[in-house]
């Protein structure tokens, strides 16, 4: 997969946790889509067939990847929008808590605080980011677990807990706290940015356990931006209401009296890019030609581990997390340099890594595509800047 992606060919690219490289196969079906539609007529009866296979194609893909029926899938813009819509469609009463967890991305959070200042809610903060630096990932579950134990009230209706966290790298046990909101009498709504999971970790029993489990395509899925999906519940198709509405949104598009889709397509709004569908689904593909996600994620950790090694051997240097990390994100600081100023000195050299606000840190992300040459030449570099 490789050798597809021409982003790969001029630079050192350690980024996939912000965008992934596109294939050249997906783009050329980005434009042969377009171009397919523009031959039919952009707006004829004879399109509807072949723009309905293009989103459908897409849509059983990445239900199949979230282990639910295409009915619980509906397609977004990007992780924001697939979080935000169905959230706000909740039914939510004054002095409802919102629990979320300190290692959010600022896009959940701050949706998250707006709807609790419309609707009088109250938020909470889950502590997880000091247990990733201090636990393992074998005891990080159950520490998760007892953080969420003691800080479950009464009044908790939602907790908000990405399944691989944007900052430390540290996978969060979703299926486990999944099960313990169950077991709670008001039945909290679970809320997973999946950003980072999607494309990088089996992520089939954390979307199917989820209320709301928002992705993008195009970070570790190599897809194009502007299209992502997001699961959901059962119960939640049954209690939540569409937010943003459009046409999509509707059984019968052509009449404001319809009723809303009774599955996932409620969720949705109005008219999006179709030949983005078909660059994702070749994207989802080519990934799929390279082993089971489980597959996948071995060469994934053998990179991530090789540079977290590589990193405790460089004066100055920290790691977030203890041990090498689960999945591809590997966070860690260099004393003496301010993040920024070794982001800028590493992209001169046409070496890609990125800052994070929220620790203060620096990331670098290893994928399947990431050879040991790659690493080799970033642990030099950092160690130069050392």
């Amino acid at each position: 997969m490789r050798t597809l992606c021409p982003a790969l060919a001029n630079k050192t690219y350690f980024n996939y946790g912000g965008q992934g490289p596109l294939p050249t196969p997906s783009l050329q079906a980005i434009t042969a889509s377009w171009q397919r539609i523009q031959e039919i007529g952009p707006f004829t009866g004879a399109v509807w067939p072949f723009i309905e296979r293009e989103t459908a194609r897409v849509r059983q893909a990445l239900a199949a990847l979230c282990g639910v029926g295409p009915h619980r899938l509906a397609l977004t813009e990007n992780v924001t929008s697939g979080c935000v819509l169905p959230l706000w469609g909740l039914p939510w009463s004054t002095g409802d808590q919102l629990l979320i967890s300190d290692c959010e991305h600022p896009g959940v959070v701050a949706a998250c605080q707006e709807l609790a200042r419309r609707e009088g809610l109250e938020i909470r903060w889950l502590p997880v980011l000091e247990l990733c630096k201090t636990h393992g990932q074998s005891t990080l579950a159950a520490a998760v677990l007892t953080s969420l134990e003691q800080a479950l009230t009464p009044q908790t209706r939602l907790v908000a807990l990405s399944h691989l966290l944007w900052n430390s790298g540290s996978v969060m046990p979703i299926t486990a706290v999944a099960e313990r909101l169950q077991q709670q009498p008001s039945r909290p709504w679970l809320l997973v940015d999946a950003a980072q999971s999607m494309g990088a970790i089996p992520v089939e029993e954390a979307a199917a356990a989820a209320d709301i489990y928002a992705f993008t395509g195009h970070k570790w899925c190599c897809g194009p931006e502007g299209l992502g999906g997001v699961a959901l519940s059962e119960r939640l198709l049954d209690q939540a209401q569409p937010t943003l509405i459009g046409w999509r949104s509707l059984r019968h598009e052509a009449s404001a009296a319809s009723s809303f889709h009774s599955d996932a397509r409620r969720f949705e709004v109005a008219t999006s890019c179709v030949p983005l569908c078909s660059g994702l689904a070749t994207s989802l593909e080519l990934l799929s030609a390279e082993g089971t996600a489980a597959q996948r994620l071995e060469r994934i950790q053998a990179g991530s581990r090789r540079l977290w090694q590589g990193l405790q051997t460089i004066a100055g240097v920290s790691t977030l997390l203890p041990e090498p990390p689960p999945a591809g994100l590997v966070s860690f600081t260099l004393a003496g340099r301010t993040s920024s100023s070794v982001v800028e000195h590493l992209g001169e050299q046409g070496l890609w890594i990125r800052r994070l606000d929220d620790p203060d840190c620096l990331r670098a992300c290893t994928h399947i595509t990431t050879t040991e040459a790659e690493i080799g030449k970033l642990l030099e570099a950092l160690s130069d800047l050392a």
